[in-house]
This record gives C-alpha cells, sequence and structure tokens, in this order.
C-alpha cells in the first residue's frame, strides 16, 4: 500500500541528482548510452546478484567478441560462460543470454520487442529487467524495481510494501510518470553510495531531515 510521506517527490529527485552526479554512472547507465535495447537487455541479465563493476567488465568482454542477436546466439554457450566470468551464475546466465538472442533471432527479426509481455517471455527475463529494458530501451514509462529501490522506498516511507512487485505499483501511485524511469538509476546510486542496506550513512545524506529512517537499526 502507499503511505503519506514527507517527502515530496521533485523534492526527491532533485537532491538524487545531486549524489548522482558527484558519482560515476552505473554500468546500466552507461550501456543505455548506446541506445540499444540488445546490450541493455544482455547486461542487465548479467547484472543480477552481480557487482556493478564485474557487470562493466563482463558485459564489455561479450560485447567485443558479439554485439548483435545473430552474433551472440553463434558463440558456444561455454564461451559465452567465459567471457561473462566472474559474474555470478554465470553458466546460469551464458544459456540465458544465448536463449534470449536465439529467440530474438528466430522470433523477433532479431529486434528486442518493445512491450512487456513478449520480454517477460524471454528466458531469464523478470519485471525489473523488462521494465528497465522498456524505460532505457525505449522511452516508454516503467518502474524497474531492484532491491535499491524496494529497499529505499520503504525505508523513505514512500510505499509500504513487501515485495518488489508491490512496490511498482505502489511507486505508480506516488511518482508522477516523467520520474518512472530515472528513478531505479537514482535510487541505486544513491543506494551504492549512501543509503547501504545495513549502517546507511545517515550523517551526511542529504535526505535526512525529512528521511523517517524506517527499519534503520542502526547507522553512520
Amino acid at each position: 500500500m502507499t503511505i503519506r510521506s514527507a517527502i515530496n517527490p521533485a523534492w526527491l529527485v532533485r537532491h538524487l541528482e545531486r549524489v548522482r552526479e558527484s558519482v560515476r554512472p552505473t554500468t546500466l547507465a552507461e550501456v543505455e548510452k548506446k541506445r540499444d535495447p540488445f546490450r541493455l537487455l544482455v547486461a542487465c541479465v548479467i547484472s543480477l546478484r552481480t557487482k556493478d563493476a564485474v557487470t562493466a567488465e563482463a558485459s564489455a568482454r561479450l560485447f567485443a567478441v558479439a554485439r548483435t542477436p545473430e552474433g551472440v546466439a553463434a558463440l558456444p554457450e561455454g564461451r559465452i560462460a567465459k567471457l561473462i566470468f566472474p559474474a555470478g551464475f554465470y553458466n546460469t546466465k551464458a544459456r540465458q543470454i544465448r536463449a534470449i538472442a536465439r529467440r530474438l533471432t528466430e522470433e523477433h527479426g532479431t529486434a528486442v520487442p518493445a512491450d512487456r509481455e513478449a520480454l517477460l517471455a524471454l528466458p531469464g527475463v523478470g519485471r525489473k529487467t523488462a521494465n528497465l529494458v522498456l524505460g532505457l530501451g525505449f522511452a516508454i514509462p516503467a518502474i524497474c524495481v531492484d532491491t535499491h529501490v524496494h529497499r529505499i522506498s520503504n525505508r523513505l516511507g514512500l510505499v509500504a510494501t513487501r515485495t518488489p512487485e508491490q512496490t511498482e505499483h505502489a511507486l505508480e501511485k506516488v511518482l508522477p510518470r516523467r520520474y518512472w524511469i530515472d528513478i531505479n538509476d537514482l535510487l541505486v546510486t544513491f543506494g551504492q553510495q549512501i543509503c547501504h542496506p545495513t549502517s546507511p550513512k545517515c550523517s551526511s545524506c542529504p535526505l535526512a531531515g525529512r528521511c523517517p529512517r524506517i527499519g534503520v537499526t542502526r547507522s553512520r
């Protein structure tokens, strides 16, 4: 469910943008600059349960060898696994990435579909990945909810939810559509730099004056 928060969305986004401006872009934000939905889709699959720096290096190695669905589909699964190692679950992801590339080649004319249901039908693609591709790849408003977005939205009192999908729907009610695409990168950066899962840096947080710190038991 949604709850009343002392944090105004415009104020929140403005302060989160300042945090993002002070640090290096996230890997997925960098990939998005290529304006290539396929690269974004693959990088997002690699990023699951994997540190940002590892995702960046693994994606770069794979894309240096194959840049298109046809090219990736032609690679042996073992080669893909070696290229994206040491990303978490690299063997499983290699199988998924090759299967995605083959499905795109055989069923979608090598194009990534700009449709949530079609994206969700691809191997290993969940709601988080589908929404991220819709937003960053096609500029279609969609809220991508990962662990950072789910945790911080509840911590700030923007929502009171138990699952990422509940958070997605709750945020749709409290955030204007113009913020839907960007909120993931803003909160991911904020979560990596300041609002950590345990012991967040509340003493130096630009949101401290209005944050209710819901669920925070220890901070710096």
